[in-house]
């Protein structure tokens, strides 16, 4: 009998050691945050290049922590790409403040720096450039463009990234992470926020416990444990648990070989799928030390034998999944009512919506997955 071909679009590495981290947490029962939390903030910031790690329940509340701990408000504006998950604009709302919305470059995916000062105004609180699919964002020109308005990142995408000799998440005033299972290391759920600002890692810190004045963990090892704290701060709940802090230790220690193994195998997808007339790789530009959180390409379809849907529909069909990279904001309901957006308003954004495709790329496959893929590409006619 054949076996049918299952390659998915991305799978966690897991496994023996994530189950057995997990023993500490539930023999002990402190489940919630707590010190394997904090060793976790700490290895993270440590291999971000940043002083201070703060772990969240994901990264659309780390965004938002940030955004809160820097005063954002109705009447603000932050700027962000067009092209992007939907938290990322979604945030900005939460806040009351209005995403002011960004065309992309068509072939890094990210913000288009040329664009940005035509979107600047004197109610511009931020600019929230996003690391696409592991490509940071150019940070330095950014900068150059507006010198005076804080920088932070969404590096959802962006664990392991780099930027001329950086690493992602050290690159402006905040930065936010995310560990859901399609990034390339996982706790399941949750976030973190870095900085090297300390009154802003504070704040943050307290604004994820409710604006609690002390953290939990350190008033149980207190001299008086049994007091709790004062609020002092409109907060929220935002915590990871320990569970889940257990968990990220053992990815976070394996982080160095999952990059490795996943730009290994980008550059051999690179390699074989370049003189596929009708798909555009990747592009790395020189400086640049790329995460693979997905390996994303762009069709033509002036070329392709099919239109991008039709391509993924027929990869289905070998048992290859495959995603567009991600969505068109203003394209989305929400969006288009709100503001009253048109699918032409952002034609970059637009056409990464609509040709984009990102195909497996992850730390379970094996050489034969990736040589299936590629002749599985290379056979649509």
């Amino acid at each position: 009998m054949i076996k049918h071909r299952k390659i998915l679009i991305s799978h966690p590495d897991t496994g023996e050691e994530e189950w057995q981290a997990l023993r500490e947490p539930l023999m002990t029962g402190w489940l919630t945050q707590g010190p394997k939390v904090e060793a976790f903030e700490k290895s993270f910031a440590t291999r971000h290049g940043v002083r201070y790690a703060v772990a969240t329940s994901n990264c659309t509340t780390a965004l938002h922590l940030i955004l809160t701990a820097l005063g954002t408000k109705s009447g603000d504006e932050v700027i962000v790409p067009a092209f992007t998950w939907v938290s990322t604009a979604n945030v900005v709302l939460h806040c009351g403040a209005t995403p002011i919305f960004v065309d992309v470059d068509r072939t890094t995916f990210n913000i288009d720096v040329t664009q940005i000062s035509k979107k600047l105004s004197k109610r511009t609180k931020a600019i929230l450039p996003v690391h696409l699919f592991g490509l940071c964002a150019d940070i330095d020109a950014i900068a150059e463009v507006a010198p005076d308005i804080p920088i932070i990142e969404d590096a959802a995408c962006a664990s392991g990234s780099g930027y001329k000799g950086r690493p992602a998440g050290s690159l402006g005033i905040a930065a936010a992470f995310s560990f859901h299972p399609r990034k390339s290391i996982t706790t399941g759920e949750g976030g973190m926020v870095t900085t090297n600002n300390e009154e802003l890692a504070q704040k943050v810190n307290s604004l994820r416990n409710h604006g609690a004045s002390i953290a939990e963990e350190e008033r149980h090892h207190g001299s008086q444990p049994y007091i709790l704290p004062d609020f002092n701060l409109l907060g929220f709940n935002y915590r990871m648990t320990d569970l889940q802090g257990a968990v990220g230790i053992v990815q976070l220690s394996k982080l160095y070989r999952f990059i490795e193994e996943r730009r290994k195998w980008a550059n051999y997808y690179t390699q074989e799928l370049t003189n596929v007339p009708w798909l555009r790789t990747p592009l790395v530009p020189l400086g640049y030390q790329h995460g693979w959180q997905a390996y994303v390409c762009y069709i033509d379809e002036r070329r392709s034998p099919m239109s991008r849907n039709e391509i993924m529909k027929a990869l289905y069909a070998k048992g290859i999944h495959t995603r567009p990279g991600t969505h068109a904001v203003h394209m989305l309901g929400l969006y288009r009512q709100k503001f009253g957006f048109t699918s032409d308003d952002f034609p970059g954004a637009r056409d990464c919506d609509r040709y984009s495709m990102a195909i497996p790329l992850h730390n379970r496959m094996v050489p034969d997955d990736f040589e299936y893929v590629v002749n599985s590409i290379k056979e649509l006619r």
